[in-house]
């Protein structure tokens, strides 16, 4: 039987990315990269405010001492969702033609985010002294991270390779090294891009012009199951609701024509889907 995807908002987002559940504020963050916006939706009253953040923003975490903080074309930023003020935090690639994407925290509260861009991108980790450090470069198009439940292991999706790799993750000092495929994704199934983790250890990937979400087992590289979306370009996911029993999947409209827009109204919209298994709550950033 066919999951049961739910559209959430006809946003018709340029790009839209980055979602998270604050599990605190019960409100999923997500944002259209392109537009600059910052959504914030609450499943209580089905209503979706965002925020200008005056420049394309990756992506959004919830941070402990209030607000968010946000990976911006121009780097780390801190900002007020009382106000809309940025604090910019630092900008590691300000002699670069490039731009942040996707990111998360990890379990002990430091910001890892990528970029991406034609003059060869990163991927960082901003600590909670605000000091940035660069991980590793040689990337192309930094995506979806996410960390095991043993807390051993961290899962990054650098969209071009086609694959999740793993690397062995040190949970006090944030280091990482031993690099591997974890995850084989094929091609007709779309390019890997956001990613979350369930409560059985799973990750669930959206796929770039694959038309669905699937779940994989990083331990075995297999895929378990793919959720169909009635749109090409799926962007992220993170699971939400007052149990995180609710999977919320972004997607963009970007780049396609009008017969592919014709064919997809809903891209660009927000989804939601119940897929039998719960997330674990995000991390907030304890900077």
């Amino acid at each position: 039987m066919a999951d049961q995807v739910e559209l959430v908002l006809d946003a018709k987002t340029q790009l839209g990315e980055g979602a998270i559940w604050h599990s605190q504020k019960h409100v999923l963050y997500w944002v259209d990269i392109d537009a600059g916006l910052l959504h914030i939706y609450d499943p209580k009253t089905n209503r979706d405010r965002s925020l200008s953040t005056g420049q394309p923003v990756g992506t959004v975490v919830p941070r402990a001492s209030g607000g968010v903080m946000v990976a911006l074309r121009d780097g780390f930023a801190a900002l007020n969702l009382e106000t809309g003020a940025i604090t910019p935090i630092t900008n590691p690639e300000s002699h670069l033609q490039n731009r942040f994407n996707d990111g998360k925290c990890d379990p002990a509260g430091r910001f890892w985010a990528g970029t991406m861009g034609k003059a060869g991108a990163s991927l960082y980790r901003l600590d909670r002294d605000l000091t940035v450090r660069k991980m590793f470069d040689g990337v192309r198009t930094s995506n979806g991270i996410a960390w095991s439940l043993d807390l051993k292991t961290m899962y990054y999706i650098d969209t071009p390779t086609q694959e999740v790799a793993a690397f062995d993750y040190d949970h006090a000092t944030g280091d990482i090294k031993n690099r591997r495929v974890a995850v084989k994704v094929p091609k007709e199934n779309g390019h890997p891009d956001g990613s979350t983790l369930d409560a059985e250890g799973h990750l669930w990937v959206a796929h770039w012009d694959g038309w669905n979400v699937t779940c994989y087992d990083p331990g075995t590289g297999k895929a378990l199951r793919t959720v169909k979306l009635p749109v090409s370009r799926v962007t992220s996911c993170a699971f939400g609701g007052p149990d995180l029993a609710t999977l919320y999947i972004t997607s963009a409209r970007v780049g396609l024509d009008d017969a592919a827009l014709a064919s997809q109204p809903l891209a660009g919209g927000l989804f939601k889907v119940s897929v039998g298994v719960r997330g674990i709550p995000a991390p907030e950033f304890l900077g």
